[in-house]
């Protein structure tokens, strides 16, 4: 298991973004797909000196990003799954979220990790290029890098390289790997490294579900498999100390029916959407608000409210203010931005 350790400056960001613009590392999307626009890149970030923000729960410090690539919310709740019912009995939940409309792993997972949609980010490939390609806006690395929070990726699939521009990640380990040594990667660098921002990414339930058929026997031991995984980052956290300061967000980048999942299609768009830690909700589903949907792209506007960050242009994604106990105290979320059908449809991979 090898975990790279970049070293960068905290305020590396500008720099680096500008001259990923200018030497066009932000490119293009291949042939036969359509270009984003680049708004975002023109937008004007925040000085690294307003990148602060008040925090709502002063005591957390930490948010760790976990996403079970193709978890339709039924398969995880029909598996034999301890450690997912834990994380979403100790905190607030709903299996009824919604990926974008594209449902397919990189661009939703872009999407969790920007807070916009792919028309707006740029990745709308969905596998490894010849030359690493970036998305057009900044990712959640960037954006709380600025603020001082260290950050880790650790992931079971190569296309991830697309998420880690210029240094902005100070541990990484995208791999092509199994769940079990994602998971001991991500407890490895928890443990010695304790990152302010964490994102774990695991695939096997992919990986059966285009194998064998989502919903299958072969799919449901898998995400039994990913609970073990699970279980060993949540007792890391507890072993460390760091649960106390820490907010774990679960979700998932689509779903799927069949051997496969693709656009618009409701059996992909459903996925979970767990948080857990201090100030959340116990055990309270998000569904009991009949005016919230949470869409992919809160994931990353939750993780920077629960940071105390700002994000550095404006995104489509809100943060899911209602897993708070003191919830009363707080304003009002802002409307969700829904994302726009139609986009182009790459291979499901």
């Amino acid at each position: 298991m090898m975990v790279r350790h970049v070293k960068r400056s905290a305020a590396a960001w500008g720099a680096a973004f500008l001259m990923a613009t200018l030497a066009g590392a932000a490119e293009p999307p291949p042939a036969g797909t359509a270009p984003a626009p680049p708004d975002a890149i023109t937008a004007a970030a925040p000085a690294a000196s307003d990148a602060r923000a008040p925090k709502p729960v002063p005591e957390v410090e930490h948010v760790v990003i976990i996403s079970v690539d193709g978890l339709r919310p039924d398969v995880l709740l029909r598996a034999r799954t301890p450690n997912f019912r834990r994380l979403f009995e100790s905190g607030s939940f709903t299996f009824w979220a919604r990926t974008v409309p594209l449902s397919i792993t990189l661009p939703s997972h872009t999407s969790m990790l920007t807070g916009v949609t792919p028309e707006r980010h740029g990745v709308l490939w969905n596998g490894d290029l010849p030359e690493p390609a970036h998305p057009l806006v900044p990712t959640i690395f960037e954006t709380v890098e600025r603020a001082g929070v260290t950050t880790a990726i650790v992931t079971g699939k190569t296309k991830f390289v697309a998420l880690e521009r210029f240094g902005s990640v100070n541990w990484s380990h995208i791999a092509k790997s199994p769940d079990a040594d994602v998971g001991a990667a991500a407890v490895d660098v928890l443990s010695k490294h304790r990152p302010g921002l964490t994102f774990v990414h695991f695939p096997g339930g992919d990986a059966a579900g285009h194998s064998k058929g989502w919903g299958s026997p072969e799919q449901i031991k898998a995400v039994e498999g990913i609970d073990r995984s699970l279980g060993l980052v949540l007792d890391a956290l507890e072993q460390t100390g760091l649960r106390k300061s820490t907010v774990v967000i679960l979700s998932a980048d689509h779903g799927g029916a069949g051997k496969s999942h693709g656009p618009n299609d409701p059996r992909s768009r459903h996925i979970p959407w767990i948080a857990s830690g201090p100030g959340i909700r116990k055990n309270y589903d998000l569904t009991l608000d009949s005016t919230l949907t949470v869409n992919t792209e809160d994931t990353f506007a939750t993780a920077c409210f629960f940071l105390g960050v700002r994000p550095m242009i404006k995104i489509d994604g809100k943060p899911v203010e209602q897993v708070l106990e003191q919830r009363e105290l707080m304003k009002e979320a802002k409307p969700a931005t829904t994302a726009a059908a139609g986009a182009p449809a790459p291979a499901a991979q």
